[in-house]
């Protein structure tokens, strides 16, 4: 078979991975996604030393460039169902560079005086080729030891609130969150924030308010009963996640807003979800109503009782209106028998919440209680 390699600025380490003159499998198309991809990191950082250092122009291009840099990582985590073991491990050497160039311009543009990044400690590198780093034993992280924020990602010692390591001097919204109060709804500034995290809570209403529309470098639903979560507000006024992890969440309803990457969803049961997303896999779930834009196929594992409907009217933005949603288009990777998997089914129309949910109990309605909100939107399940 006839190879040629794409010439670019960027060289991968060792050989370069080589792809067909004819039409483009998925392989091969995400090797041309990846390396447009690199060109585009590399020419953001760098235009970070003309950048204003003071009224935070550069850091927020700094955050930005993180950000893509984790959503790259999270894509290739993705394609590992159609990337051979090779390629991953090119590609998570070529990010491991990026990283590095990352973090020699920071040093070179970023006064000491006031930040010193270096990687941390707690974090290596992960080759993604490794069978034991095999990005499905974990979703939405890179290894079974890894973290959201990627392998070796750089790490500012600067206090600052973000998912995953806290500095010793952040300040812990979830505990904030957790304190008694006399209303049920929670509203959580997120305004000294990087990242949007959310863990450890049980029968509470939080809204995240439009303070929290800068702090949305990355997303995390982690150990949730019981709840009401509206993050639509930030993602909608602000920058949707570049990626979003949900995590261990029952008999809750999840407004997860507006996602540019991919969404993982793990271990979720008895729980209405609303997601906005290019990419959304869902692994070890059980009687969930997924209301969705998704601009690829849904994929599920191991999951039962599953139930899709489209996104709903309050929630769409012309950017939805202007793209395909493929929200009934699930693949189930443990179905492989032919016809459709009894794992998933379409939310018929009687079935589907009305506009009065989303636009007066969703956002808090004075009086109503979390259970009652829960209740009005069939959870527990019938």
């Amino acid at each position: 078979m006839e190879t040629r390699t794409c010439t670019t600025a960027y060289a991968f380490p060792g050989d370069q991975i080589p792809y067909r003159t004819s039409t483009m499998d998925p392989n091969q198309r995400f090797y041309r996604h990846f390396l447009d991809s690199v060109a585009v990191i590399q020419d953001q950082m760098s235009q970070l030393e003309s950048l204003a250092a003071i009224g935070g122009e550069r850091q927020a291009a700094i955050d930005h460039v993180l950000a893509e840099i984790a959503k790259l990582q999270n894509e290739v985590a993705d394609a590992a169902e159609f990337t051979p073991a090779y390629d991953r491990r090119q590609y998570s050497e070529a990010i491991k560079l990026i990283q590095d160039q990352l973090n020699q311009t920071i040093a070179k543009v970023t006064p000491k005086s006031r930040f010193q990044f270096k990687r941390s400690s707690k974090t290596q590198h992960v080759d993604m080729g490794s069978p034991e780093n095999d990005p499905r034993l974990s979703p939405g992280s890179l290894s079974r030891n890894g973290h959201n924020r990627g392998p070796a990602s750089p790490v500012a010692t600067e206090e600052a609130d973000t998912v995953g390591e806290l500095p010793p001097k952040g300040k812990d919204y979830n505990q904030e969150m957790a304190r008694p109060c006399v209303s049920s709804v929670r509203k959580p500034s997120f305004s000294t924030a990087k990242n949007i995290g959310i863990s450890g809570q049980k029968n509470i209403h939080i809204i995240l308010p439009s303070s929290a529309a800068h702090a949305t470098a990355a997303g995390s639903l982690t150990n949730l009963t019981n709840c009401v979560v509206d993050m639509s507000i930030p993602t909608a006024e602000g920058s949707p996640f570049p990626g979003l992890a949900l995590k261990n969440i029952s008999s809750s309803l999840i407004v997860a807003g507006r996602v540019n990457g991919p969404v993982h969803i793990t271990g979720v049961t008895d729980s209405v979800l609303v997601i906005t997303a290019h990419q959304v896999r869902i692994h070890e779930c059980s009687n969930v109503d997924i209301y969705l834009h998704c601009g690829s196929h849904p994929i599920i594992e191991d999951c039962a009782g599953m139930r899709f409907a489209p996104l709903p009217d309050t929630y769409v933005t012309e950017a939805e209106r202007a793209s395909e949603n493929q929200w009934d288009q699930v693949d189930d990777f443990k179905w492989l028998k032919a016809g459709h998997s009894p794992n998933w089914t379409v939310l018929s129309d009687s079935e589907r919440l009305r506009d009065g949910v989303w636009k007066e109990l969703v956002p808090g309605k004075p009086g109503a209680s979390v259970e009652e909100t829960l209740k009005a939107v069939g959870i527990p399940r019938v």
